[in-house]
């Protein structure tokens, strides 16, 4: 199972859902659905300007659980 960690990397970065929509011109409401890992099939362009604000890699927001 996959998962996103992307609270944890909101933490690290201190940095909030609303500021990360700002930084990346995605809708709060599609960020707030990552956060709360209500998303079923997972964009790249958004994981990509996720990354891109966080100024991380990818393993920093996505698990996988075994």
């Amino acid at each position: 199972m996959i998962r996103i960690c992307l609270d944890k990397a909101l933490d690290k970065y201190g940095i909030s859902r609303y500021e990360l929509a700002k930084r990346t011109g995605i809708q709060y409401q599609i960020i707030d659905n990552y956060f709360k890992n209500r998303v079923k099939r997972y964009d790249g362009f958004v994981l990509e300007r996720i990354c891109l604000a966080l100024s991380c890699d990818i393993n920093e927001i996505i698990e996988l659980i075994k």
